[in-house]
């Protein structure tokens, strides 16, 4: 607990400092100046309205997006699939184990491995490309002229283009992602009494109201784990993005938020003041996206018998 609370504690003091410049050990508070000025939430201000802290905050969610809708979708749709009652599927044990691999692979061997597929001018899938344009002569005559300029001219790069650049981490995240949320749903299944699907089988439900009337409530709780999880891991975002493209790439296309607190702590800049605002900032967001998920996911039959069990002490107290 310690080891945690602290840093935290620390870099919400530090956010409020002038801490700057490496080998500064010596932080000072911001305080009123003599013209009146209270800059405390300087630091805040600052990176709240810094050009890459928003093209940062916009690209982290943009990203987050684009992986967090398929990986639910395919989460979904398996967990459906490998627990459905009426359709045994032969072989659960290796295709689990298949869809969960990425998530054992580490971010920089992904990085390299997608670098790889989708290198300029040369890469697998550039290769695709070409190999498709000579099988249906697309521009023959450039390819009898100069084979060099028909690669350039078919091959496309990928990782200087902002959109696909954006896609292609998307991608990676889901890839690595998707096998671990669709586990702890399976897993959420499993702890369900199969009296309840016996039930719903008598009552005459098929299987998809089934799945979205008594699967999906009975693991509320494991989902609201899921979706909490994925929104603090999408805000935090670095690994894949930092080592797959950086923050510079395609004017910075897949610059997050997580590489924006990194560059104004290092590469030179040891604005330790700036970066700890930043990341008391993407601490709020996480908190206030988190409080509304637990809002919408609560349990309203336990949130009802609450207040009703509230106004019955209420209607007591007054009758004493």
């Amino acid at each position: 607990m310690t080891f945690t609370l602290y840093p935290i504690l620390y870099t919400f003091f530090i956010g409020f400092t002038d801490l700057a410049g490496a080998g500064n050990m010596s932080p000072h508070l911001l305080t009123t100046d003599k013209g009146g000025n209270k800059p405390l939430f300087d630091n805040f201000v600052a990176v709240l309205t810094n050009a890459n802290f928003q093209k940062a905050f916009k690209n982290t969610v943009t990203i987050w997006t684009l992986n967090f809708i398929p990986q639910m979708a395919f989460a979904l749709l398996f967990t459906a699939w490998f627990t459905d009652r009426r359709s045994k599927v032969k072989g659960q044990g290796l295709f689990k184990i298949l869809f969960y691999m990425p998530n054992i692979i580490t971010a920089a061997t992904l990085a390299i491995l997608f670098n790889v597929l989708f290198g300029y001018p040369k890469g697998a899938v550039n290769d695709i490309l070409l190999g498709l344009a000579k099988t249906f002569g697309v521009k023959k005559d450039l390819l009898a002229s100069d084979p060099n300029a028909w690669k350039l001219a078919i091959s496309y790069d990928f990782n200087n283009n902002g959109t696909a650049l954006k896609l292609i981490v998307a991608f990676v995240q889901f890839y690595q992602w998707y096998g671990y949320t669709m586990v702890n749903l399976i897993a959420g299944v499993i702890g369900i009494s199969p009296e309840i699907f016996e039930a719903a089988e008598i009552d005459g439900a098929n299987r998809v109201q089934t799945f979205f009337k008594v699967t999906l409530p009975c693991i509320r709780q494991i989902l609201l784990f899921v979706l909490v999880t994925s929104l603090i891991g999408g805000l935090n975002m670095f690994d894949v993005p930092q080592l797959y493209a950086g923050e510079k790439k395609a004017n910075g296309a897949v610059m997050t938020l997580n590489m924006f607190v990194r560059s104004q702590g290092l590469d030179n800049r040891y604005l330790y003041n700036k970066a700890a605002a930043a990341s008391v900032v993407m601490f709020i967001v996480i908190v206030i996206l988190s409080s509304i998920l637990f809002y919408i996911l609560r349990d309203k039959d336990e949130a009802k018998l609450k207040k009703l069990r509230k106004q019955e002490l209420k209607a007591l107290k007054k009758g004493m």
